[in-house]
């Protein structure tokens, strides 16, 4: 519920299910992939910004994936985190993000955020939900497939 997914959003389940949590939002260009036969489960509140590519199998609550950032399947995502524009992720084993960690720089750096400005970071997230809501439909029409 209050998820919204842009006309431009890819979701490919090529191995298994995908479920998404209540009130992520997925932008344009945005690809999200399941290449494992395990059920990929995306928590509530995440926000997966403009052509970012995620592939890890588990991504928690309230994590912001930014522009063009890449996850790989063997990256484990738990809550709170961020991983920083342009990212390239690729751990060699499988790994689990502990809560408030931001990858960012160029080398995937990592630090750990203190949590400060939380709240103020869910509600400019609400507010950029709102604004979707009212936007996308004015500009993106509703196509219906012939089984609809």
């Amino acid at each position: 519920a209050g998820t919204i997914v842009h006309p431009k959003a890819t979701i490919f389940a090529i191995a298994g299910p995908i479920v998404i949590g209540s009130g992520c939002i997925i932008e344009e260009g945005a690809i999200i992939v399941n290449r494992r036969k395990e059920v990929m489960r995306i928590g509530d509140d995440n926000l997966f910004e403009i052509g970012c590519r995620v592939e890890s199998p588990t991504v928690g609550n309230c994590n912001t994936i930014c522009t063009r950032a890449r996850v790989h399947h063997t990256l484990r995502i738990s809550s709170y985190c961020v991983v920083g524009a342009g990212v390239l992720v690729v751990p060699t084993e499988d790994e689990m993000l502990d809560e408030y960690t931001v990858i960012y720089g160029p080398a995937a750096e990592r630090r750990v955020w203190s949590g400060r400005g939380k709240v103020q970071e869910m509600d400019l997230r609400r507010k950029h939900a709102e604004y979707l809501r009212e936007m996308l439909p004015k500009f993106n029409r509703l196509r219906r497939g012939d089984g609809a």
